[in-house]
């Protein structure tokens, strides 16, 4: 069995620890990657890397019974799409462990695991993590591409942050009223050296975050070692996302809400004077 990773970036750690077999990495752009027994580089000549599709299924020879694991990121999820159409192999949603001819799928929010064998090509979305030292030296390949070209940005007003690879991390959800309220969050990760993401409706309802910062089966998927959702009901799109956190401190003021019963320690209360408390206690 032959483990592929296709990637744009040099954080792939968590697909190197799921690989199985001899490890192929196939990256796209100029990111240096390690880790991995072989590796191919793609350049795209400043196209965007969406529009190497062509060219990586090229370079993914992969056969029966291996796996095709790509970095879930907006490009690894259209090279995934490629990937599978051309492979005609299907996407394994919600991996969790990858074996020879089997793998480990979450199911309901992480409520259940179900459990698959394989014997032709399959496609895993594993989330970006951190970069594995030292690189290897690539191959360096070029290949058809599409004709694409980026003709403007639309660049949003927000920080970047790397979500998938951050080890706290704060959430945001519909308990806040007002946007200027979420400085309460920001203050909270300040304290514990995190990050702060959102559920789906504060980026597409409220417009409140950059699309970057929503967690959950469409954004990223996350495991940092401690996850604080405030004002956060738990719906099934926002913790198939987070379920596998070390730890989950919730805070609502819904003693009912869906978020306690993946929660290792809850907080029932008013954010608005829970979050004030918890910051002066963690900067003192």
């Amino acid at each position: 069995m032959t483990t592929w990773i296709v990637t744009t970036e040099s954080e792939i750690s968590t697909a190197v620890e799921m690989a199985v077999g001899e490890t192929v990495g196939v990256v796209v752009g100029d990111a240096p990657i390690g880790g991995v027994d072989r590796a191919i580089r793609i350049e795209t000549g400043g196209v965007p890397a969406e529009a190497m599709a062509p060219a990586v299924v090229d370079a993914v020879q992969a056969q029966a019974g291996d796996a095709i694991l790509v970095v879930n990121t907006a490009a690894g999820r259209v090279l995934a799409g490629a990937l599978a159409a051309a492979k005609n192999a299907p996407i394994l949603r919600g991996l969790r462990e990858l074996g020879e001819g089997t793998a480990t799928l979450g199911r309901y929010g992480g409520i259940s695991y179900e459990h698959v064998e394989f014997d032709d090509v399959v496609i895993g979305l594993v989330a970006s993590s951190e970069v594995v030292e030292p690189a290897v030296e690539a191959e360096v390949v070029t290949g058809e591409s599409y004709g694409m070209s980026v003709e403007s940005e639309d660049v949003g007003v927000g920080a970047q942050v790397n979500l998938a690879a951050a080890t706290r991390i704060v959430g945001v959800g519909r308990g806040f009223i007002t946007e200027e309220d979420i400085d309460l969050a920001r203050e909270l990760a300040r304290a514990i050296g995190g990050e702060v993401g959102c559920t789906r409706p504060l980026v597409e309802g409220n417009g409140w975050f950059d699309r970057d910062a929503y967690l959950g089966v469409s954004g990223h998927s996350v495991a940092p070692e401690i996850y604080i959702p405030v004002g956060v009901s738990g719906q099934i799109h926002h913790t198939a996302g987070i379920d596998e956190s070390e730890t989950i401190v919730a805070i609502n003021n819904d003693e009912t809400a869906t978020i306690f019963e993946f929660a290792d320690y809850g907080i029932v209360g008013d954010l608005y004077k829970v979050l004030p408390e918890m910051i002066e206690a963690l900067e003192k």
